[in-house]
């Protein structure tokens, strides 16, 4: 479990389209369910399992996770 000062708020998305990397910032009060591909325009959507687009295609889990919280009910 990391403390509050060791939450990562910056994640690199890939897209399993195209494979574009993309830096962004994750939102640290909710999940984000979509992200469009700014290149082939894919919609990225959470795997099953997973509570939003940062978890699966991330290479940082969301602030939520980060913590060892359940991120979405």
């Amino acid at each position: 479990m990391a403390s509050a000062q060791d939450i990562k708020l910056i994640s690199i998305l890939t897209c399993p389209e195209c494979g574009r990397a993309s830096i962004e910032t994750m939102p640290t009060d909710a999940c984000q369910y979509f992200h469009d591909c700014k290149v082939c325009g894919a919609i990225l959507r959470p795997l099953p399992g997973d509570c939003c687009v940062y978890c699966s295609f991330g290479d940082v889990a969301c602030p939520p996770v980060q913590k060892g919280e359940c991120c979405c009910g």
